[in-house]
Formats: structure tokens, sequence, C-alpha cells
């Protein structure tokens, strides 16, 4: 009896486990919700209060990086508390597609194209058609995800297999993450920016949403942080963290853009360093042996 009496408690706790992944998904979906609502907010508000419209589009740039603080600690919290189940993975990667597909180009068209480019011309088409690919893109890449996530094993030959310190193709919530760091950075609709101004950077955007699309499509591999802290630095990797919240904290606008920009382009950047590498050359052909 007193057995009984102690194993119950723990089966609850341990269902009770389980509910608190799914918190943090459910946040990431409300992050994304509110970005699209304070999207279309701002985008009624442009002509008649630019500076109030900057601040509804400050606000869904800001839900986006906390989607991603949301996103990143439900994984982690899934693996220390070993909850993690099929139904997690699939619900997350739901959760992603709305988060960061439909809010970025929700608030990427309200902020940057529609009030740039008049509708009918060709320049605004090819935005619609390149914020359409951005999240096709987005939801092939996590359609990969999950079936590399499922299936470890090598499908067919020439297949890329499973490496936990890495990713294969930009994940997509730091591509979602460096659009908003870069309204943060400049919440303004474009339209305000003066004279040629507003339609230079506008084309910028249009082609910052094709470079970020294949790049989430391609095969560059970047660093996935999934075994960050979990050995003797800890507590180096502890101090790192916490002084980085800091500077996060203080200097948003810019320590927002720069981890943007760095985490998007250090893949391309290591990705043409191994191609420029004669080691890498020569290493090639017997990894090839070893997988076959």
């Amino acid at each position: 009896m007193e057995t009984e009496e102690t194993q119950a408690p723990h089966k609850g706790l341990k269902k009770g486990l389980y509910l608190i992944p799914t918190a943090f998904t459910a946040a990431n979906v409300g992050m994304g919700f509110l970005c699209v609502i304070y999207s279309i907010r701002g985008f009624q508000t442009i002509a008649t209060d630019p500076v109030n419209s900057a601040s509804y589009f400050n606000y869904a740039a800001l839900a986006i990086g906390l989607a991603i603080l949301f996103d990143t600690l439900d994984g982690r919290v899934a693996r220390m508390t070993r909850t993690a189940t099929e139904i997690g993975v699939q619900l997350d990667s739901l959760a992603d597609v709305v988060t960061f597909g439909i809010g970025p180009i929700a608030l990427v068209y309200a902020w940057g194209i529609a009030p740039v480019f008049s509708e009918r011309t060709a320049m605004h088409n090819l935005g619609v058609f390149l914020l359409f690919m951005y999240l096709m893109c987005g939801a092939f890449r996590l359609a990969r995800f999950n079936l590399q996530a499922t299936r470890p094993r090598v499908l067919i030959e020439g297949s890329t297999k499973i490496d936990k310190k890495s990713f294969v193709g930009l994940p997509i919530p730091p591509a979602a993450g460096l659009m908003a760091s870069i309204i943060h950075f400049a919440p303004m609709p474009l339209s305000t920016y003066g004279a040629g101004y507003p339609r230079f950077y506008g084309i910028l955007v249009l082609i910052l949403l094709g470079v970020l699309g294949l790049l989430m499509v391609s095969t560059i591999r970047y660093t996935s942080f999934k075994t960050v802290a979990t050995g003797r630095t800890n507590i180096y990797i502890v101090l790192l963290i916490a002084a980085l919240g800091m500077f996060i904290w203080f200097y948003s606008e810019y320590a927002l853009l720069v981890l943007g920009v760095l985490y998007v382009s250090h893949g391309v950047l290591w990705y043409l360093l191994g191609i420029l590498s004669p080691r890498r050359k020569q290493e090639e052909p017997q990894v090839a042996v070893e997988e076959s």
C-alpha cells in the first residue's frame, strides 16, 4: 500500500510534465498570432500616423523574437524532462509555420512592400510571389526536418545523414528572426524614408526574401547549439548567456540585428571555406567510402 501511495503522485507529476513543452509551443503560436494582428494594425495607420504605425511594427517584430525564445525552450524542456512525443514534434512544426512563416510575411508585406509598391504593378506582384516562396521554402524545410528526425537512417543513396550538432539548411526561426531584427532596428514604414529610398530599400527586402528562401531549402549546414551547456564548461556558457542577455536588454536594436546577421551568414561562410579548403577536398572520397 505504501508503494502504491508513493507512486501515484509521481505518475501524476510525470503526466503534468508533458504539458510544459506544449505550453511553450502554445506561447510560440500566440506570438505569431500577435505578430499578424500588430502588422495589420500598423498597415492601417501608415497614412494617418506613421509613428504609431512604427510602434505596431516594432511590437510585431518583438513578438517574433519572443517566439524564437519559446521555440528554443520547448525543445530543450522536452529533452530535459524526457517528455518529447511524436505529436509534440508535429505540433512544434505546425506552430513554426504559423509563427515564422505567416507572421513574418504579414509583417514584411505591411511594413516594406505594400506601402512602397502599388498594387497590380510588376514589383508588387514580385514581392507577393517572393513572400509566397519564402513560406513554401520554410514549410518544405520543416517537412524535411521532420522526416529526418523520425527516420534518422539514410532513406535513399546520397541523402544527408542526421547530425545533431548542425541543421541541414537554414532553420525558419533564424530566417524570420533576421527580418524581424531589421524591422526592430528600423520600424518606420519604408514609404516614409523620402524620395528614392523607399523603392531602393524595398528591392533590397525582396532580394533578402529570395536569399532566405534559397538558404532554407539548401544543404548548407548551420550550427544547432543543441550540445551547448552540456559539459564542464557550463559555467562559462551561463556567464556568456547572461552577458548576452544584458547586451540585448540595453541595446536590443543593434544586438538582435548583429546576432541575426551572424547566424544566417555563418553557414554560408563555412560552406565557402569548405569548398576552398584543399584538406576537405582530399577527405571527401574517404568519407564516401566509410558511408558506403
